[in-house]
């Protein structure tokens, strides 16, 4: 039986400590051992022959594969329940790199505006100017909204499982099967959730990315992204030419023809077209040493996260019944309109970041914000402090007023986000 057969029958929490490594392909080291290398030796000519013509797997340079990465990459694979992964050096790299390789040559995306402030400031200012059009929903929360955005020319639909930082959920399951009317791909950043909390190939996405440096990665040390492929979207269509094409590096060495990555990567063309082509030339590896980092964070993520929701679903109770605290925003506070999709798509919880509204004025808040001694003020969520941050004027402060009005933010008090991880 093969180690990929084994791995589908085992619990997610042997997958998150074993998936992907095998010590006796490593000298029998235990741990993942890191290989801080920037290329590795070719052995003879013959060898180079075979690894160039993918008959033979081995390691040819970091900046388009590790030994150490690998792991880290068949390892979110098996949680996911992927068909292939790639690990890229940020979170916005694995959302460009992914985005950028479905629309590229004129495509659209279809998205929403309750997304990190990042993500959507970046779909104002760069994909117009690479030639990729940006399309946002009238209603996220009504899926058929999705149907009457879809044009010709998109090429995607791109949501959060859990938003940033407001804790809506959508309907996946539903703009999953408008996706596969329209002929094309779901794509959804699990950031949030984690794959412990919500897995959203079984729910009908197509491709996952993360964030590492969140919750995967668990400790605010290292700058990570992922992506995900399920391996089930046929890309053989008109609408995805690129995937088709035939690529000189692709050929067969003995005949000399072409081939698409279709043809040479029929389990999994997106990631390794990912691999070969953006992570290749425009160079967001992640290094070794970063990728054990992240491997170390997955090892405790079931108990880190399910500690973090607990504490934040705590946090929520005490707050809702506060009189400086005007409104809470998550599925699990009072009234939640996401609270019965949320216990039907996230039975263990959606999460540990939400925001609430702070009665008072700009003097008292910051007062409130300088009086903090437990909770951290920064900006990276799900490491293993809790922290608590003004979203509109951080991590969504590049956003125009009537930008964050769009993205919920349009509130009559102080928003903060509060984030109650694992101790």
């Amino acid at each position: 039986m093969s180690e990929e057969k084994k791995e589908k029958k085992l619990g997610f929490d042997t997958l998150r400590v074993r998936a992907g490594y095998n010590p006796k392909e490593h000298q029998n080291s235990i741990a993942v051992p890191i290989y801080q290398t920037a290329a590795f030796d070719l052995g003879d000519t013959a060898r180079v022959d075979r690894l160039l013509s993918f008959t033979e797997f081995g390691w040819l340079y970091t900046r388009i594969g590790n030994p150490t990465v690998n792991v880290l990459e068949q390892r979110i694979a098996a949680l996911d329940g992927g068909a292939g992964a790639i690990a890229v050096a940020s979170g916005m790299a694995a959302i460009s790199y992914t985005l950028l390789s479905l629309a590229e040559g004129g495509g659209r995306i279809l998205t929403v505006e309750k997304i990190y402030g990042g993500t959507f400031d970046s779909f104002n200012k760069i994909y117009a100017k690479l030639g990729i059009g940006v399309d946002f929903v009238a209603d996220q929360d009504d899926p058929e909204s999705f149907r009457k955005a879809i044009r010709p020319e998109t090429k995607a639909i791109f949501i959060e499982s859990i938003s940033n930082p407001n804790a809506t959920v959508l309907d996946i399951e539903a703009i999953a099967s408008i996706a596969h009317d329209a002929g094309i791909p779901l794509v959804v950043d699990n950031t949030f959730a984690t794959p412990y909390l919500f897995n959203p190939i079984e729910h009908g996405a197509d491709i996952v990315v993360y964030s590492a440096t969140k919750s995967l990665g668990g400790h605010g040390t290292t700058i990570g992204g992922l992506i995900v492929e399920s391996g089930k979207f046929n890309f053989n269509t008109p609408k995805f030419p690129q995937f088709q094409e035939p690529v000189y590096l692709l050929r067969d060495r003995q005949t000399g023809k072409d081939k698409s990555f279709l043809e040479a990567f029929p389990l999994f063309p997106f990631t390794v077209r990912i691999r070969l082509t953006y992570l290749a030339y425009l160079g967001a590896a992640l290094g070794p040493f970063d990728a054990f980092q992240i491997l170390q964070g997955i090892e405790t993520l079931s108990e880190r996260v399910a500690k973090q929701v607990s504490n934040a679903e705590t946090l929520i109770q005490h707050l809702e019944n506060h009189p400086q605290v005007s409104w809470v925003k998550h599925p699990s506070a009072r009234g939640s309109k996401y609270a019965k999709l949320a216990r039907k798509l996230l039975p263990k919880g959606a999460g540990s970041v939400f925001t609430f509204g702070f009665k008072g004025t700009e003097a008292q808040y910051n007062k409130f914000i300088d009086s903090v001694e437990i909770f951290s003020f920064h900006a990276n969520v799900g490491d293993a402090r809790s922290l608590i941050i003004n979203s509109p004027k951080t991590t969504h402060g590049e956003l125009r007023p009537d930008e964050q009005a769009r993205a919920d933010w349009n509130y009559p008090d102080i928003s903060d986000t509060i984030k109650r991880p694992f101790h």
